[in-house]
């Protein structure tokens, strides 16, 4: 089964495109869940959501819904690699333990940046953060092309993880696009193909990019490729600006209706009868 969706869902700028204008934010993520089957939750990179939030997202979300959550920035970016993993681990396990109870957990994304290299000491510490979620699904996305490397497939292997593909600017020591599959979760995360901003853009203006339904073709094949090989896979769109990533979300769902053709209700996860809203499939303008 293939879950579609965006990184992030309470954006002010999706009010009056994706979602209606007069939309109260406690209302957001009923609506987005009427619309797509998974999120990825990233404020959980800047601040461990509390037990009440989690507990929010759950009431607000239908039983075959699924999340991702992030694991925060003080674990994936730490000041000394050698010391041990930052206590937000523990704590976002915690938090986030009722929703694998419930089976609407997809996993925690451990998302290491361009700078985590790979080398003994890196390899090390992402062992020590592996161990401190071995609980819960993993998914591990590297932003360094030199860990697109066998050796790497065999240490997540090894500790139970899956590998997140990317699609990324085309730019000297970014990952290419892959259909590499380890684990029992197939995972892909569209962060847009601005290579203009990528280096010296704000967390806005980085990810700033419309794609168009042929640079999106030729995911709709590696995502068959891998899902035919795991339990579940996601696709979740990172270019949130502009309300961009659930008009490509929608688009890439499309796509792969004509990629799979008459099984794409068995492959491609939909909303619940009664969730989605059929006076209005999309919230976006044709």
């Amino acid at each position: 089964m293939i879950y579609v969706g965006t990184c992030g869902y309470s954006y002010k700028e999706w009010i009056g495109s994706f979602y209606s204008p007069t939309i109260r934010p406690d209302e957001m993520l009923a609506s987005y869940a009427s619309h797509f089957t998974a999120v990825e939750i990233d404020s959980s990179y800047y601040r461990v959501p509390s037990a009440s939030t989690v507990a929010a997202m759950n009431r607000r979300t239908p039983p075959t819904f699924r999340f991702s959550f992030k694991a925060p920035q003080s674990v994936m970016r730490p000041k000394d690699l050698s010391g041990p993993v930052h206590d937000d681990a523990r704590l976002l396990a915690d938090v986030i333990a009722p929703l694998l109870e419930n089976g609407k957990l997809a996993c925690v994304l451990l998302q290491f940046p361009n700078g985590f290299r790979r080398m003994p000491r890196n390899e090390a510490y992402l062992m020590r953060v592996m161990s401190m979620f071995d609980a819960f699904p993993l998914v591990v996305e590297f932003r360094s092309d030199d860990w697109q490397v066998p050796e790497t497939i065999d240490l997540l292997a090894a500790n139970g993880a899956s590998l997140c593909n990317v699609d990324l600017p085309d730019l000297p020591g970014l990952p290419h696009p892959s259909s590499d599959v380890v684990g029992p979760i197939g995972y892909v995360r569209f962060h847009g193909r601005n290579a203009r901003q990528w280096w010296t853009g704000s967390n806005v203006t980085r990810y700033d990019y419309s794609y168009r339904a042929q640079e999106l073709a030729p995911w709709t094949e590696r995502l068959a490729e891998i899902d035919a090989q795991v339990k579940e896979s996601y696709a979740f769109f990172n270019n949130h600006a502009r309300g961009n990533a659930p008009r490509n979300a929608e688009l890439f769902e499309e796509l792969l209706r004509e990629r799979f053709g008459m099984l794409w209700q068995s492959v491609v996860a939909r909303p619940p009868a009664g969730t989605r809203m059929p006076e209005a499939p999309s919230l976006f303008e044709k």
